[in-house]
């Protein structure tokens, strides 16, 4: 390591021990500082570990942390941005956090952004990537499906001899040759459903054939486009699974139970899409050697991360904190609430900067029409753009009368404890989320707030 790495590795550790030690935060910072001085420092820092890189529209955080928890049943410590600051910025104050082992098998599992794929692995050389879905989202960031993941792809062609561990329900990732080892992982196909010969839903992204450019068919669907497709006209299909989801035994809004391959695993959070996350991992973690018994091990541990479903107790209340940033997350987040039992308060939290996505237009291609109001008993609408979600819940049938807009976090709060119900599901976009922890951290109701 050079004096210009070793002053930006000393800088980014000191800058991270205050941050973390004194305000409790500091996800960003320290790696901004590290690269002012050393731009390339992330390739000095990474340069012992075995990477494996997490990326995609949708359940990146989710996955990295059971990937995580699966691997160290194995091997131990396993470095990791846990934050979900997955900018390169984020991925070096991970590197400048951990204390390295002085033995054995060095891995990180990182997630990272897909307009960052290519950066990242010109200085890391991964040995693996893992591939969770490309859905439309934030398009003035990303633009359309296809051109989301050519910026993937950019960064896969740098390192051909990593492994590619893939969603082999997503058509979009078998569209693309490329040199590199592919294992896919996906839903099994019921027998009853092989002769299945159907479209996906009207308005549904990326169900274009790669090759022929005809509308793909399918004989089952999980979710928006994710299942077992194939073109009639080409005979383009999805690829040989070399991991499968069996059957799904139990789901309530907090909890899941199904069968990968020959094993039964349950996880403390709820929704269909959660099942692909843990799907990915338990791919990722047999490919890494590590047992189905210890993979199971790992999801029964496995704990709720900061707006992922996290469950929040204040006052009375049980709040469940959920991150919403693109219609086909969103519509599966309003069918977990479908599947309540109880009746919720429900609060929307909007805002607008550039990590939530400028154009909040994708609010209205979410399904909120088919959300069973029935057991909503008052709604909240909070964020900068509260206005505009509430215009958007009152034409998808709300009753005006049950909706309160809280234009600030404390108001929101304020509500919630005056809630008619003691079930709380809060609904936010990334920078909102944010927002609200902190004002829940500054009001003690959190430990740690992420910056």
């Amino acid at each position: 390591m050079n004096l210009k790495s070793g002053i930006a590795k000393l800088s980014g550790k000191s800058s991270h021990w205050v941050l973390h030690n004194i305000f409790k935060g500091g996800t960003s910072f320290p790696g901004k500082l590290a690269m002012r001085i050393d731009p390339n420092i992330l390739a000095n820092l990474a340069k012992d570990y075995e990477t494996i890189i997490v990326t995609g529209t949708n359940g990146k955080t989710m996955t990295t942390a059971l990937i995580v928890n699966a691997l160290k049943e194995k091997y131990g410590e396993i470095l990791t941005n846990p934050s979900g600051s997955n900018m390169q910025q984020g991925i070096v104050t991970a590197f400048l956090s951990h204390k390295a082992k002085r033995h054995g098998r060095k891995l990180a599992v990182l997630e990272v952004d897909e307009a960052n794929v290519k950066r990242v692995t010109e200085l890391l050389h991964p040995k693996a990537y893992v591939l969770t879905n490309i859905f439309r989202d934030q398009m003035d960031r990303y633009g359309e499906i296809y051109t989301t993941y050519d910026k993937i792809i950019d960064g896969i062609k740098l390192a051909p001899d990593a492994v590619v561990i893939a969603n082999g329900d997503a058509s979009i990732f078998s569209s693309v040759e490329l040199p590199n080892k592919k294992i896919f992982y996906g839903f099994e196909t019921k027998a009853d459903e092989a002769q299945n010969d159907f479209k996906a839903s009207v308005n549904t992204d990326g169900v274009l054939c790669p090759r022929c450019n005809h509308i793909i068919h399918y004989h089952a669907i999980s979710y928006a486009n994710l299942g077992d497709y194939f073109c009639p006209n080409c005979g383009f299909k999805r690829p040989n699974l070399s991991y499968r989801l069996k059957e799904i035994t139990e789901r309530t809004p907090n909890s899941i139970k199904f069968r990968i391959e020959n094993t039964e695993f349950a996880i403390g959070i709820g929704g269909t899409y959660n099942i692909y996350n843990a799907l990915a991992a338990f791919s990722v973690a047999r490919e890494f050697d590590v047992s189905e018994a210890e993979i199971a091990n790992a999801f029964a541990k496995n704990k709720r991360i900061f707006g992922r479903q996290e469950l929040i107790s204040y006052a009375d209340k049980e709040i469940n904190l959920i991150l919403v940033k693109n219609p086909v997350g969103l519509n599966e987040v309003l069918s977990l609430l479908n599947t309540e039992k109880s009746d919720y308060t429900l609060a929307t939290l909007l805002n607008a900067h550039h990590a939530d996505g400028i154009d909040t237009s994708w609010i209205w291609d979410a399904d909120y029409e088919g959300l069973d109001k029935s057991k909503v008993k008052q709604v909240l609408v909070g964020g900068e753009r509260h206005h505009d979600m509430g215009f958007r819940l009152e034409v998808a049938g709300f009753d005006p009368g049950t909706m309160e807009v809280t234009p600030d976090d404390n108001t929101l709060l304020t509500r919630i404890k005056e809630a008619p119900t003691k079930k709380v599901y809060i609904l936010a976009t990334y920078t909102a989320m944010l927002a609200l922890r902190s004002t829940l951290y500054d009001q003690k109701i959190l430990k740690n707030k992420i910056n």
